[in-house]
């Protein structure tokens, strides 16, 4: 808790306390009250208890120990891309993806007082997605763990000309003055959540479902090409596919993927069966319902 500015610490505990009263209703994101993480589980679950975490890992590790019922973590953002390090820390955690949340993304310019702005303090996402809007200030980026944590840093240190860059909420819950609202550079800026818990579970076939799974392909000729084959032969419609890279060695690709379906759809088995045929290994994240769709 100590990592937390001092105007974030208070909520920070209050939030911890109510989590730990009713563990089963609490819901761990990453960041100080006031970020986006934040939102999404108020807006995902209205019953439920948010509970701050500094970290991702730290967010995952509270769900595995039993102090949250599950996580909300992003994922990838429409005009950031990935998260970084989810690829790993998802896997790592030996938790599943239940279900996925789409929240649009708003932010403010905020700081102590109305003077002109030099420097916005923000997490490097936010950054990357204000980015055409502080060039065109000529206002200096500076990167910090998570949006609210930011705009607590600021009303802490209370430095004229120093912004952080965060959603209004967190604006109202530290004092600050919004100097300007919507400076995302495009306006369907939007990120996509995975809510995760200890178990898996079971979508209903009522509405489309996501599967999402990694995989490494052998390290032979033409081993991604076969191993994608069988999807498209089985008319599974495969929505996302990522290559990373795992260690320093360059030799082992990894790959991150979404499909339309899930494992007891025979044609999903048979395309993973020939994924697996292909690949060193498949590991299956979880199945889930779409939460929007992926059609066009």
């Amino acid at each position: 808790m100590d990592n937390y500015p001092l105007p974030a610490r208070r909520l920070v505990a209050d939030m911890t306390d109510a989590a730990a009263r009713a563990p089963d209703r609490a819901l761990s994101f990453q960041g100080a009250p006031g970020a986006n993480s934040h939102i999404a589980c108020a807006d995902y679950a209205p019953d439920g208890l948010p509970l701050p975490c500094f970290s991702f890992e730290d967010a995952l590790d509270a769900v595995r120990e039993g102090r949250a019922d599950r996580a909300m973590i992003p994922i990838e953002n429409s005009l950031h891309g990935r998260v970084a390090d989810m690829h790993f820390l998802l896997p790592e955690s030996r938790l599943h993806i239940i279900d996925e949340y789409f929240l649009p993304i708003r932010y403010a310019l905020m700081s102590v007082d109305e003077a002109p702005l030099v420097s916005a303090l923000s997490h490097v996402q936010a950054l990357g997605q204000c980015r055409k809007y502080l060039r065109a200030r000529n206002i200096r980026p500076i990167v910090y763990a998570d949006t609210a944590g930011a705009a607590a840093l600021v009303a802490e240190v209370r430095e004229s000309g120093a912004a952080a860059i965060a959603p209004a909420l967190a604006a109202e819950l530290y004092g600050l003055h919004i100097h300007d609202r919507n400076i995302e550079d495009s306006d369907d800026n939007m990120t996509r959540f995975v809510v995760l818990s200890r178990e898996p579970a079971v979508p209903s076939r009522d509405a489309p479902v996501m599967t999402t799974f990694l995989f490494e392909v052998k390290n032979v000729p033409a081993a991604l090409y076969k191993a994608m084959g069988g999807f498209a032969t089985n008319g599974v419609n495969m929505t996302k596919l990522e290559s990373y890279q795992r260690g320093a060695s360059f030799a082992a690709t990894e790959f991150y993927a979404d499909i339309e379906g899930m494992p007891g759809d025979p044609a999903v088995d048979r395309a993973l069966d020939e994924l697996r045929f292909h690949s060193k290994w498949v590991r299956i994240l979880g199945s889930y319902r779409q939460a929007r769709s992926r059609s066009v």
